[in-house]
């Protein structure tokens, strides 16, 4: 009985310690879990109400939306949603 309960003592305090040092990294978001979350009414698409709710910067948040929405049609599919921004080329 000691044991065991030394064992789960154990567990608890050096498995969330060793899981704190792993390598580092951060764990990376699933885009998409992450999409069918913000998709509200679950019709495949994002709209920008659906993307920016939420925002802490809702004026940030709808810039993003409009670059990522690489065909104007005011709506993300899940292609637009998960692709890398494209940064500035320096002139």
């Amino acid at each position: 009985m000691k044991a065991s309960l030394m064992a789960l003592m154990l567990a608890a305090f050096v498995l969330p310690l060793h899981a704190a040092e792993g390598d580092g990294a951060k764990k990376k978001p699933n885009p998409e879990k992450i999409f069918k979350k913000k998709d509200a009414d679950k019709d495949g698409f994002l709209s920008k109400e659906e993307f920016t709710k939420g925002a802490k910067n809702a004026e940030r948040a709808g810039k993003a939306f409009a670059k990522k929405d690489k065909d104007s049609d005011g709506k993300l599919s899940p292609a637009e949603f998960k692709a890398a921004p494209q940064k500035k080329k320096k002139p």
